[in-house]
């Protein structure tokens, strides 16, 4: 069964149920992160006992917000919708990812998820096929280099991707630029406190790897194929994993029903679990069966 058909075959209550969005689950998830993101963050700048060692974990909840941002292009995080675009504007800042520009670039990888030629997250490129191309693939280095190029080019270039529509060109670009003067600040905030470096800086080169990792297995390893149950992987994994990246290691049941909040993604899983072709036990043993692709023909995963 493909997830048209699983989807079509749901009674209209299920998925009424399924669909429905809610202000508390979201501002209650969002408290407890912003409560572990706070504490750590405190504990940084008060340099309590062992303070070096909050910086993995400073950085984990940091770049997942990656995570946050990508459940708000959706506008399923919250029911009010302008919680939806502040939380995702907010979140722009600190992993250099504009919203608006976003939006757009995500809704094209769902219309073409794991097309190689379509899907806007491959590019025409295959996901990391050599150990140097994943060492490079985990560091980061792809995505920072792929921000900033964004980042200008909305600022000062020309916006010319076929998935952006035109109506949102001038917002992007302003949105480009006003990240672009607030990374300016903070790089002359460097130049009388390193604060930033601690609290931020270091700890998202730090966490980049993890978030890397969490990304790859999403698609990676899985067919070019319309149907999402397959083209995507679900993976199982720990609540504290859940909890970072707001239920999307149940990424085939976000990709077949996207409409679906990530607080009912779990209830979702319970009718998709037996229809799912791509899903792994934890990142540990999808990075094994990775690292195992590669010592064998040439891989082919679309990218994740």
């Amino acid at each position: 069964m493909d997830h048209r058909t699983l989807i079509a075959a749901l009674p209209s209550e299920t998925k009424f149920a399924l669909t429905a969005r809610s202000d508390g689950a979201g501002l209650r998830h969002l408290g407890l992160y912003g409560l572990a993101l706070g504490l750590t963050t405190l504990g940084i700048i008060a340099k309590v006992p062992l303070w070096p060692l909050l910086i993995l974990p400073q950085g984990l909840l940091l770049v997942f917000l990656f995570t946050l941002s990508h459940e708000c292009t959706h506008q399923t995080p919250f029911n009010t919708r302008w919680i939806n675009e502040a939380v995702g504007h907010a979140c722009a800042v600190p992993i250099a990812l504009p919203f608006i520009w976003f939006r757009y670039f995500h809704l094209a990888h769902h219309k073409w998820t794991n097309d190689p030629e379509r899907d806007p997250e491959l590019a025409g490129k295959p996901r990391p096929d050599s150990w140097p191309s994943l060492l490079a693939y985990l560091s980061g280095w792809f995505y920072w280099r792929g921000v900033t190029q964004t980042l200008l080019q909305n600022a000062f270039g020309k916006i010319d991707a076929p998935y952006l529509p035109e109506r949102q060109h001038t917002a992007m670009r302003r949105e480009a630029r006003l990240l672009l003067a607030l990374y300016g600040l903070g790089a002359l905030s460097l130049i009388l406190s390193p604060l930033l470096l601690w609290v931020w800086l270091l700890p998202v080169l730090i966490g980049q790897p993890f978030l890397r990792l969490y990304l790859l297995a999403e698609h990676g390893l899985c067919p070019p194929v319309a149907n999402m149950l397959e083209n995507s992987r679900t993976t199982f994994t720990t609540r504290v994993v859940r909890f970072l990246a707001w239920n999307m290691p149940y990424h085939a049941e976000h990709h077949a029903f996207p409409n679906v909040p990530f607080h009912k993604l779990p209830q979702f899983h319970t009718l998709t679990q037996a229809h799912l072709k791509s899903t792994s036990n934890g990142y540990t043993g999808f990075a094994t069966s990775y690292a195992r692709s590669m010592s064998q023909d040439p891989i082919h995963p679309s990218s994740g």
